[in-house]
């Protein structure tokens, strides 16, 4: 059996009740109800994509990128003293390891050095296109860099996931490219740490592709859940629309994906305690250079994800989409790559054209824009603060991240159960946690009130403080991760899914581009992150209002319109070369022509 082929579980969807419950929208349209087997390959793949998220872009691979551009740095004053000095070879037995995983929780001896090397006479930099750059903000625009790119990855790739088997290929494909690369930091040293720079946006453009990839998986095992009680239109096969205000289908996708983030927090709190320990013994064991210790640590968490990712390699169906047909003659002697590529792109402008008639999408879309920029800045911010600013080692930044993936799980389970108890629709649910969120900026704005700063503590002034912001973060996530969503997927055109979440991590990744950069501007320029706050609590307030403003019934009315009237509900099968044609300007995977759009939408 080959990794695309469906794993024969018909009889255990059976034994779960229910059978397809609307017609094939297109010849070979997989139908066929979502089994057990089948949403526990989703978890799997979830998982695995997770614990590198959170243990190692969340956590480890910052501050590997500082480390090593540390240790290949200079102090800026003269530009020749070495920011960490030769070390000699540290043979401590192991028994002290213990007493010395206590210390660093709180400062280890080290903290004195970088409170010299990152002080306004002698910060560290490194100088890798002939300008001076300090050591955090080039763990800043690495990341800056890497989400840009997967937003161009995310565009070549993701319409072309809607068609065939391709979206089960790429999933696999990103997942051990991404796994790889991660592995691959073992073999980085100081004096090579712009390859540790290029492989670490490898692993983020190959992970927020497979994010992109398991996100347009959701709606379909959703919408073929045999939990899921609707009756088919008559010829389309798209559901009936419930009286109620939240259909089934939502309910459904959005307890699966509670779920999964749920378990995904689970597996990473378990990978970082691991971690930790492993951080530990290596830590005093005879290795000369600090970084070493951290790619071990990275090269445990490609492991993992690799190793997670085999189960949905099996077990996740290849549910695929409308036949991919060739192109015009002209174009067909040009490179397959090349022609899917072309498509890819066009397939997105068109698709942002068709958002743009959404108007509840697009509202949506644009406080997707605003918030994820918060929210990947808060997460990046945090790091180099506690790092720079409180100047925390690496054992009690990885306890930060514990307790903030802990409480995570804690709100990936909570937050339905707070939305049931007080009778939150899930816009309501997304402001609530928006709202927590700023808790978060506005606390570290205290430490520019002068009768604060000169208590000592408070705005975030001792290292202590920050844990409780991070139990905050990582709750108010647990909220966020689920419900956008799954709020999202219901309101796009049925059968659009990959191309439709491809704009939403789009928009999700463009903008993550932004907030770092800014930030590592604020360090190179004014030697201090805490302006970052102000400009954190305004990025989250703006959304607020806009997703206030979304009426998800009427935007899940007004998407399902579209994708009748284009026919894609029907049987025939979408044409690249009707991207080419003037006359019939097609929108791939069942989105709306260019000249009709706009009545429908009204």
């Amino acid at each position: 059996m080959t990794l695309d082929d469906n794993y024969d579980d018909d009889e255990d969807a059976e034994l779960h009740g229910g059978s397809a419950t609307r017609a094939p929208r297109y010849e070979a349209e997989d139908v066929s109800p979502t089994s057990e087997k089948e949403l526990r390959g989703w978890y799997s793949c979830g998982l695995a994509a997770e614990i590198f998220a959170v243990c190692g872009v969340g956590s480890f691979s910052p501050i590997l990128l500082e480390q090593l551009a540390r240790e290949a740095g200079v102090l800026r004053d003269d530009g020749k003293t070495p920011c960490v000095p030769q070390q000699q070879q540290d043979a401590a037995p192991v028994t002290r390891l213990a007493s010395l995983a206590v210390r660093t929780v709180f400062e280890t001896a080290s903290s004195s050095l970088r409170r010299d090397a990152d002080d306004a006479k002698s910060q560290c930099v490194v100088r890798p296109f002939g300008r001076d750059i300090a050591t955090p903000s080039f763990a800043m625009y690495t990341f800056s860099l890497a989400v840009f790119t997967q937003a161009l990855v995310l565009i070549s790739f993701s319409p072309v996931a809607d068609y065939g088997t391709y979206r089960k290929r790429l999933l696999l494909t990103f997942a051990f490219v991404g796994s790889g690369a991660t592995m691959a930091m073992i073999l980085v040293s100081p004096g090579i740490y712009l390859i540790g720079s290029l492989l670490t946006i490898v692993g983020v453009v190959c992970l927020g592709s497979t994010f992109v990839l398991l996100n347009s998986y959701l709606p379909l095992l959703a919408a073929n859940h045999p939990q899921v009680r609707a009756k088919p239109r008559e010829d389309t096969g798209v559901y009936l629309e419930t009286k109620s205000s939240t259909s089934p289908a939502l309910k459904l996708s959005t307890q699966i994906s509670s779920r999964g983030v749920g378990l995904g927090y689970a597996a990473a709190v378990s990978t970082q305690v691991l971690s930790i320990g492993l951080l530990v013994l290596l830590k005093k064991a005879h290795f000369v250079a600090e970084s070493t210790p951290l790619r071990f640590v990275l090269l445990f968490g490609g492991i993992c994800w690799f190793t997670l990712t085999l189960p949905g390699a099996t077990w996740l169906r290849n549910r695929p989409g409308p036949p991919l047909r060739a192109i015009e003659p002209w174009k067909s002697k040009l490179p397959v790559a090349i022609q899917h590529m072309t498509f890819a792109w066009k397939s997105v402008w068109t698709t942002v054209r068709t958002a743009a008639k959404l108007r509840q999408t697009w509202v949506f879309l644009i406080a997707w824009f605003l918030l994820s920029d918060a929210i990947a800045t808060v997460s990046g911010t945090a790091i180099l603060f506690a790092r720079t600013e409180l100047h925390m080692d690496t054992i009690p930044i990885a306890l930060l991240s514990i307790t903030s993936i802990g409480s995570g799980l804690a709100g990936a389970f909570a937050w339905p159960k707070i939305s049931k108890r007080y009778g939150l629709e899930t816009k309501q649910t997304i402001i609530a946690c928006m709202l927590l969120m700023e808790i978060i900026p506005f606390y570290g704005m205290l430490g520019f009130v002068p009768f604060i700063k000169s208590l000592g503590f408070l705005g975030l002034q001792q290292i202590w403080e920050i844990y409780p912001l991070g139990f905050i973060h990582g709750f108010v996530m647990g909220g966020l991760s689920s419900y956008c969503r799954a709020f999202y997927g219901e309101i796009i055109p049925p059968g659009s899914e990959a191309a439709f979440y491809a704009l939403y991590a789009i928009t999700d990744k463009g903008s993550s581009a932004v907030g770092p950069a800014i930030v590592g501007v604020l360090i190179d320029n004014a030697g201090s992150i805490r302006p970052a706050f102000i400009f954190l609590a305004v990025l989250i307030a703006l959304p607020i209002p806009l997703v206030y403003m979304v009426d998800m019934r009427k935007g899940r009315e007004d998407a399902i319109a579209l994708s009748q009237h284009a026919g894609y509900s029907g049987i025939e099968p979408i044409r690249m070369e009707e991207y080419d044609r003037v006359e019939e300007y097609d929108v791939g995977t069942g989105l709306l022509r260019r000249d009709e759009a706009e009545d429908v939408a009204r």
